[in-house]
């Protein structure tokens, strides 16, 4: 119980955190829409994910574990369809320049922002997950 209350809270924030650092990532209805949006994420993790990984084990093998990306960009995907207050929509990507090094501007379409959304949603709930571990 207090994994799956942990889960809960985690993909509730993660899901805060996305809507904050993505222009495309829509969330209306407030503090109980990312409550469930976290509870739905939460089911569709525990439940969906292993039977996911079961079906496209031999690709999850060619691609040596990077379809698991896609897997949880199914998820997320289907968290849109299932709570229809959390929305991803395409989005322009700024560019960013450090120290040399130049992301040019990049305009994602449906497929990609959902894409990135997911790959973000994975390093922040991975993130938190080791920070309660430490």
């Amino acid at each position: 119980m207090k994994s799956i209350l942990r889960n809960i809270i985690f993909y509730a924030l993660s899901l805060f955190v996305l809507s904050q650092l993505f222009t495309g990532v829509k969330i209306s209805g407030g503090l109980p829409t990312y409550v469930f949006g976290g509870v739905v994420l939460s089911i569709m993790f525990l439940i969906v994910k292993p039977v996911l990984n079961i079906v496209a084990m031999p690709l999850n093998i060619v691609t040596l574990g990077t379809f698991s990306f896609f897997i949880n960009v199914i998820i997320l995907y289907l968290l849109t369809i299932f709570v229809p207050s959390v929305k991803i929509m395409p989005f322009v990507f700024q560019g960013y320049s450090i120290a040399g090094f130049i992301i040019p501007r990049v305009s994602l379409n449906q497929f990609f922002a959902v894409f990135v959304v997911g790959i973000f949603l994975s390093v922040i709930v991975t993130f938190l997950s080791w920070l309660i571990e430490k």
